[in-house]
């Protein structure tokens, strides 16, 4: 899969569904300002841009996303790394969240892992990812559409934490303790079928991939299909779901 694209892609791809995301998760993680926080996987900085740039790091493994969230948050610490690897020293943060990234984390146990390490003792761990395998992701119409079409798809329903209850057994294997769990919803308009298409043409993610790789005659098929799915003008609203869990560092 890919994120190495530019992050305009990305906003227009997944900006407008993480952007109200981020304020729902920063209340179901107790996060308050002034404590000292790590913003891990930061893609742009949907997530570091609502919290305080003087008090805030973040990391990413994408060359293009560092920068621009370098260029949009100039006073915060944003350094180009992975979850699995951070480059801090143990104990420093108050809270290290993860929006949107476990499911991407080339071992999530281990992301986890850092960032209990580096979060001070009693300090918050959290994390989001989309209901992929409950069909409640910003992505259900899309690949809906992709297995009526293509039934051995490999969607984005499998990946860690995007089924209920599987961030809270990721935190517990993790070494997190107090665990509590919920559910956001957050709730997007779009002006037209095609606002709603011409992202999933930018090349960004899983869905992205998938949609590159088509040739013209099955991408116009996989065209026609969601928007048999889907209202043919607009404007509609997506619903989107993220299961969410949060854990207190030892």
């Amino acid at each position: 899969m890919s994120f190495d694209v530019v992050a305009d892609a990305y906003w227009q791809f997944m900006g407008r569904f993480s952007e109200p995301l981020a304020a729902s998760f920063l209340r179901f993680a107790g996060v308050r300002a002034g404590g000292r926080v790590l913003d891990v996987g930061c893609g742009p900085g949907a997530l570091t841009a609502r919290l305080d740039s003087a008090s805030v790091s973040a990391v990413d493994p994408s060359e293009t996303f560092v920068a621009a969230a370098r260029s949009r948050l100039p006073g915060a610490d944003i350094r180009q790394a992975t979850a699995e690897d951070l480059p801090f020293d143990d104990d420093i943060f108050d809270a290290a969240l993860a929006q949107l990234v476990v499911h991407f984390m080339t071992d999530p146990v281990a992301g986890l892992r850092e960032m209990g390490r580096v979060t001070r003792p009693g300090g918050v761990v959290a994390a989001c990812v989309w209901d992929h395998a409950g069909g409640g992701s910003p992505l259900a119409a899309f690949w809906r559409a992709v297995n009526s079409l293509d039934p051995g798809a490999h969607d984005e329903s499998g990946l860690a934490g995007a089924r209920e209850g599987h961030l809270t057994e990721l935190l517990s294997a993790a070494g997190l303790r107090d665990i509590a769990a919920g559910a956001l919803t957050v709730r997007v308009s779009f002006p037209s079928f095609d606002d709603w298409w011409a992202p999933y043409t930018l090349g960004v993610g899983p869905a992205g991939d998938y949609v590159k790789n088509l040739d013209p005659s099955r991408r116009s098929a996989l065209r026609d299909r969601c928007a048999s799915l889907l209202p043919p003008s607009g404007p509609f609203e997506i619903e989107a779901t993220a299961w969410a869990a949060s854990g207190r560092a030892s």
